[in-house]
């Protein structure tokens, strides 16, 4: 337990910290304001609001192993439908990393278990740009491509779900964006695949994956 009290010790001393330097800061962040809805990688080093220099309060965040969108998966659609037609967002960022161990898990078949299953939908990534790829060099020139890759998909599935279909469908001015990470310097990179409408989404999909694309 002493890991854990150390915690609560921390956490004690950083709100003292941060209500001493900035007095505002907890009555502002008991208000949730988001503009943004973050769909991140559960990765420990990948924390949104740090990372982007947000305060609590707003960007609405649903993270998963390897910042997947499932059209099944009811908590990643729940947390979407809530942003758009309760809170009102109007950004939805689908954020991966480079170094992402669960896209190098599918890249490499590795096996890890129960995980392996939700991983299927990388390798479904994977597979449908083998080619691509195989056309990249190995090592972590083709993990890197695979990070983007992965990111481009699921902001394609996003724009396909049925909350944006209807959110678009009813004039909701909601743009969703891809972005990628880089642990080695703390920047977020663009991928360039926002879009605004569903035509907009499959246009910037197919510039995105084609031949030479890659590496914002």
């Amino acid at each position: 337990m002493a890991d854990l009290r150390e915690i609560l010790e921390s956490n004690r001393r950083w709100a003292e910290r941060v209500r001493a330097e900035e007095p505002s800061f907890f009555s502002v962040a008991a208000i949730q304001k988001p503009s943004i809805l973050w769909i991140g990688c559960s990765d420990s080093r990948v924390p949104a609001n740090q990372i982007t220099g947000q305060h609590p309060g707003e960007v609405f965040v649903h993270r998963n192993v390897a910042n997947v969108v499932v059209h099944t998966d009811l908590n990643c659609l729940s947390a979407m439908q809530y942003a758009v037609d309760v809170l009102g967002i109007h950004h939805i960022i689908v954020c991966g990393h480079y170094g992402c161990m669960g896209v190098k898990a599918a890249l490499e078949g590795q096996r890890f278990g129960l995980v392996d299953n939700w991983l299927r939908h990388v390798e479904d990534v994977r597979d449908a740009h083998a080619d691509a790829l195989a056309a990249t060099a190995l090592g972590e020139a083709r993990w890197d491509r695979l990070c983007e890759l992965n990111v481009i998909e699921q902001v394609l599935h996003v724009s396909q779900t049925t909350v944006m279909r209807e959110a678009w469908a009813h004039g909701r001015e909601v743009t969703v964006h891809g972005w990628i990470y880089s642990l080695k310097d703390g920047r977020i990179r663009d991928l360039r695949v926002s879009a605004s409408s569903p035509a907009e989404a499959t246009r910037v999909h197919a510039e995105a994956v084609r031949p030479g694309a890659g590496k914002a």
